[in-house]
């Protein structure tokens, strides 16, 4: 299939590793288009809610569409740099950057992620 359209109700739930107080949800998979690579999720932060600091899998971006988000990412000396993130924010990061995440405001946080997986 070279589309795929997926409706707010279609979202599926599931459970990310080294999240916490969060609801992640998929909207799209790289295997439902010709030659897709881009994994889309939407994830709802509650405050206090993040992801532990760990290696990016592949390529992302996070997008942040409502709340606050800091986001901690390491540079290739390991030196920490947190970033606090607002509605119309993104960083883009690449794959094995050590990055972590907390909703650091008073708010249920979204936040869009955005991966790319190599293509095989």
């Amino acid at each position: 299939m070279s589309y795929k359209v997926t409706r707010a109700n279609e979202a599926v739930k599931y459970e990310a590793p080294g999240h916490f107080d969060v609801l992640t949800t998929r909207l799209h998979n790289p295997a439902e288009v010709n030659e897709g690579t881009i994994v889309h999720g939407l994830s709802h932060f509650l405050p206090g809610g993040g992801a532990n600091v760990a290696p990016a899998n592949f390529e992302m971006i996070y997008y942040i569409i409502s709340g606050e988000m800091t986001v901690t990412l390491f540079d290739e000396n390991d030196q920490e740099q947190k970033y606090v993130l607002h509605a119309g924010d993104s960083v883009h990061f690449g794959k094995g950057t050590k990055r972590g995440c907390l909703n650091t405001g008073i708010v249920t946080a979204q936040m869009m992620t955005i991966m790319i997986k190599p293509q095989a």
